[in-house]
């Protein structure tokens, strides 16, 4: 009977040897997986804030304060300003079909300008071109 708990007992620590080895292996993935992540969401942040040069002054409500300062606690970004910057960037790209819209409208309006602009200088053509009556003087 001792025999067969000593064996019991081999068993089950094989089992949890096994357990343990495949947590740790399977922790080990996970925190490769999370360094590859953190580095390629560096990169695109490094990326995206490389190319910043207008400056601009802002003002915010204390929510999205927290909301910048959790990404600068969290080590993604070196500042507020970066963050803010980044997550600017980041809603103009998901933004994408309203600014070509925009866009659109913008050069269609442009155009009209341009023929009023035409409009007017042909109309002003005859008005310069025609000698001003001078007016008797008493």
């Amino acid at each position: 009977m001792a025999e067969k708990k000593t064996q019991q007992e081999k068993q089950s620590q094989q089992k949890t040897k096994k357990a343990q080895s495949t947590l740790n292996d399977l922790g080990s993935q996970v925190e490769k997986f999370a360094v590859k992540t953190a580095e390629s969401i560096k990169k695109v942040i490094d990326k995206a804030l490389a190319s910043r040069n207008t400056v601009l002054t802002i003002r915010v409500n204390e929510e999205s304060d927290k909301k910048l300062r959790m990404l600068v606690d969290a080590g993604l970004f070196r500042s507020r300003s970066e963050s803010a910057a980044f997550l600017i960037q980041e809603g103009i790209k998901r933004q994408e079909p309203l600014f070509t819209k925009i866009s659109s409208q913008l050069n269609r309006i442009d155009k009209i300008r341009e023929e009023l602009t035409h409009i007017i200088s042909k109309e002003m053509e005859p008005m310069e071109s025609t000698p001003k009556k001078e007016t008797p003087k008493k």
